[in-house]
């Protein structure tokens, strides 16, 4: 970067531009010091109280710099909005602030995604100071994100090897002998369907797709002797298996879809599960039907 590409731009009255802050905040409080700090410092403000309001500007409006909060309410929003930050205006600075300091593993996946971390309060010399040197500075490389659906397909394997171990220490299943191949024989196709129902959302409220794969599962399991509580704690480990997979790719998870696509990930595991209850309950019937001479 050259020392002329350093310089602010210049208004047609022959003076430097303010540089152009989207500033991020759920609490009103907050959100008008911090707007008032950075005009006196000769900055332009556009303020959002929510995650919502910040998107719309910023599909519609182009800026120098994101000032947000984390929390708004939810952990982790403040990074909705810098996934779409990058994707509207890439050259934008970055930089989430939160009141709690001791998010230490939590830090190096924010970092992958933002500029900078700022700790609450924020003392204002600082603040402008930390916004300033950035500018200088432009924003750092970025690591490209990846989606939901990319990770766990993946990472499937992984996934899979997580999910048989945490099962080999439940003495209740692990009570029914197996070999890795029968006691993972139906989770391959799961992950395939997984991976298309993110990649192909459903509206929310729509009934979950139908799963032959998940019957046959339910058929298998009871003809090996499994419980129906044994099917859901397998089913809970499951989704413990893919959520810590997420976790372990945390840095590279594009945070603007990452709410959707959890409660895509647990509707659709959990509507498997029923697939396959349903089919492990019609064989427990048959099984209880007097044989005829």
């Amino acid at each position: 970067m050259t020392v002329e590409n350093l310089k602010p731009p210049i208004t047609d009255c022959g003076r430097p531009a303010k540089p152009k802050v989207l500033l991020v905040d759920d609490t009103e409080s907050v959100l008008v010091t911090l707007k008032m700090v950075l005009e006196h410092n000769d900055f332009e403000v556009v303020a959002a109280a929510n995650v919502n309001e910040a998107l719309k500007l910023l599909s519609t409006q182009v800026f120098d710099v994101l000032l947000s909060d984390l929390h708004m309410p939810n952990a982790g929003d403040g990074l909705t909005v810098v996934s779409a930050m990058r994707h509207a205006n890439p050259a934008a600075v970055t930089i989430i602030f939160s009141g709690y300091p001791e998010m230490k593993e939590a830090a190096a996946a924010i970092l992958m995604q933002a500029d900078e971390i700022l700790v609450k309060p924020l003392d204002p010399a600082t603040l402008v100071e930390t916004i300033r040197e950035r500018l200088k500075r432009g924003v750092k490389s970025v690591r490209p994100v990846e989606n939901v659906a990319s990770i766990l397909e993946r990472e499937t394997q992984l996934a899979i090897d997580d999910w048989l171990l945490r099962v080999e220490l439940e003495p209740q299943i692990i009570a029914v002998p197996m070999d890795y191949k029968e006691r993972c024989a139906h989770l391959p196709q799961l992950f395939r369907d997984l991976v298309s129902r993110l990649r192909h959302p459903l509206p929310l409220g729509t009934r979950a797709l139908v799963s032959t794969a998940a019957a046959g599962h339910g058929l298998a399991r009871r003809k090996q002797g499994y419980t129906a509580a044994m099917m859901v704690e397998e089913s809970r480990m499951l989704q413990v298996s893919i959520f810590q997979t997420l976790q372990n790719n945390l840095h590279k998870v594009d945070f603007s879809l990452l709410l959707v696509d959890v409660m895509a990930i647990a509707d659709e595991v959990d509507s498997q599960l029923a697939q396959a209850m349903a089919s492990y309950v019609s064989e427990s019937k048959i099984d209880t039907l007097p044989v005829e001479a």
